[in-house]
């Protein structure tokens, strides 16, 4: 081992151990690697010119489509817990389920998935559900540890549901590795790797992870009923068609804005950063909506107008004199949009919402792009020192060949999640380790990427620092202690690792479907 690949690999131990003492993500991946690139610069290992290439890379990241998903997909998620959406269909699905034993647990775990397809935001959906479910559930005789566990798991759903933010940075992070390791093998027309690829790939694994949640609740409640018991009705409580039709209410809204983003994704309409701006203008209308019922023509409108340009866009080519009527169709359509939009955003910007909306989109978005911008730096003195080709060779000589080297980091990731979350794992660890990986036999990026997903969630429930068990600690109700979220979320961190294995055994649940798409 060279000089300087010592210092690569001091690079990430300090990098590691400054995160660990809990200094600004950002600021200690770009200050960590400038100092290193500065020390290795005056020894004569680093040549201090590369950080020339440092203002290029930044603009790369800046005008990156696919990460311009990233604030759309925020702003949906914003908007979406401002609606007051999840309040309406936690409401719905525990009158349905909620006189069962075990019902309870049942309709978190349903709306779980419905807000992580919707919300695809973490923290919101961990806080939404904690300040409604939690006190819910304590106050008809569930354990505390199991609706702590209950909460913090289908919470994290939405790390690895599309349109999950995870899940596009994760894309885009696979996608650049692959191009990476096809050009190192001297393949200069790499079949490419998408964010639509990975948002496909999640689909079935995130399914066969609610099954298995779903199963492990209903095991809980035949074998401790006393656990999560059954609620009696309430008197006044709607029944027959009106329940159907409450129920009804509740999850159209939701049920629409998921097929709206995943079906255009899916189907090829539109790009995920298209998708994210559909999802975006839908959850604004709901938001819209909630806030004045009584007035609801610009949802309407922009619906309409919507829906009528993803059918153009669909059936026609609607570049410049390609097809003139359709052309012109479409920008009548999108002005009724425009307008419709600029209608539900002075509501709510009367009524107080925009501005929490926009301030919360703002600075979650800007903790991103400024944690990308240090890993632009840290990847780029990394790769100078020559760190890429020392996990390299040290992932191509493990025992057991490609297999053992996925398994080495699938463990490595799981073991940094206990003092690390998923974006810094993102973004320091896998740029490291996934162009070897992608460069060894037999490795399909869709897998791998979906594999480190599932592993990456649960960075997000796993003691001691997974942000989940702090969101949910913070809105606890009284009677619910640490050590409650803390042996509940166990079960479920156990049944994520049973995900993995199953998802190493059996790769075609990752895989089967993209295929099917791109063969559609």
């Amino acid at each position: 081992m060279t000089g300087a690949e010592i210092l690569s690999v001091a690079l990430v131990a300090g990098v590691c151990a400054a995160l660990m003492l809990g200094y600004p993500v950002a600021l200690t991946l770009g200050g960590v690697s400038l100092g290193f690139a500065l020390a290795a610069g005056a020894l004569d290992l680093f040549p201090l010119g590369l950080l020339g290439a440092l203002p290029p890379r930044i603009f790369g990241v800046l005008v990156n489509e696919t990460l311009m998903a990233i604030p759309l997909f925020i702003f949906m998620g914003v908007a979406l817990e401002r609606s007051r959406v999840a309040e309406d269909l936690l409401e719905a699905m525990a009158r349905l389920f909620g006189t069962l034993r075990g019902g309870l647990g049942i309709a978190v775990l349903v709306v779980g998935v419905l807000l992580a397809a919707a919300k695809g935001v973490v923290g919101a959906t961990t806080v939404t559900m904690g300040l409604i479910v939690l006190p819910s559930m304590l106050r008809h005789g569930y354990d505390p540890r199991l609706a702590a566990g209950t909460v913090a798991a289908t919470a994290t759903l939405a790390q690895v549901f599309p349109p999950a933010t995870v899940l596009v940075l994760l894309g885009d992070q696979i996608a650049n590795a692959w191009q990476s390791a096809q050009l190192a093998k001297g393949v200069y027309a790499p079949s490419p790797v998408t964010v639509t690829d990975i948002f496909a790939g999640a689909l079935v694994p995130g399914f066969a992870l609610v099954v298995l949640y779903f199963l492990f609740l209903v095991a809980v409640a035949w074998l401790f009923p006393n656990a999560s018991p059954a609620i009696a009705p309430e008197p006044d409580a709607p029944r027959g068609l009106a329940r159907a039709r409450d129920l009804l209410r509740a999850l159209i809204a939701p049920l629409a804005l998921i097929v709206a983003v995943l079906g255009s994704i899916l189907g090829g309409i539109a790009t995920p950063t298209e998708a994210a701006a559909i999802g975006a203008a839908g959850a604004l209308g709901l938001a819209a909506l909630r806030n004045d019922a009584t007035r609801p023509w610009p949802v309407a409108v922009a619906a309409l107008a919507l829906a009528a340009l993803m059918g153009l866009r669909a059936s026609f080519d609607l570049r410049a004199g390609a097809a003139p009527a359709a052309m012109a169709a479409a920008l009548v359509l999108t002005g009724a949009l425009a307008g419709s939009v600029a209608v539900m955003l002075a509501r709510l910007s009367r009524a107080g919402l925009m501005r929490d909306i926009l301030a919360k989109t703002t600075q979650i978005t800007s903790m991103i792009f400024v944690i990308l911008i240090g890993a632009t730096l840290f990847s780029l003195v990394f790769r100078g020192l020559g760190g890429d080709d020392l996990v390299h060779r040290s992932l191509a000589h493990l025992p057991g060949g490609p297999a053992g080297a996925v398994l080495t980091v699938m463990l490595a990731m799981f073991l940094l999640g206990f003092v690390m979350d998923a974006f810094e794992i993102i973004f320091v660890i896998v740029p490291i380790v996934a162009p070897p990986l992608l460069s060894l036999h037999g490795i399909d990026p869709v897998w791998l990427g979906v594999l480190m997903a599932v592993n990456l969630q649960t960075s997000y429930m796993h003691p001691p620092l997974g942000p989940t068990l702090f969101y949910l600690r913070s809105v606890a109700p009284p009677g619910m202690t640490t050590r409650h979220i803390y042996v509940g979320i166990i079960p479920f961190v156990l049944i994520q690792l049973a995900m993995l294995v199953i998802l190493w055994v059996f790769p075609a649940l990752a895989t089967a479907l993209p295929r099917l798409l791109a063969t559609s």
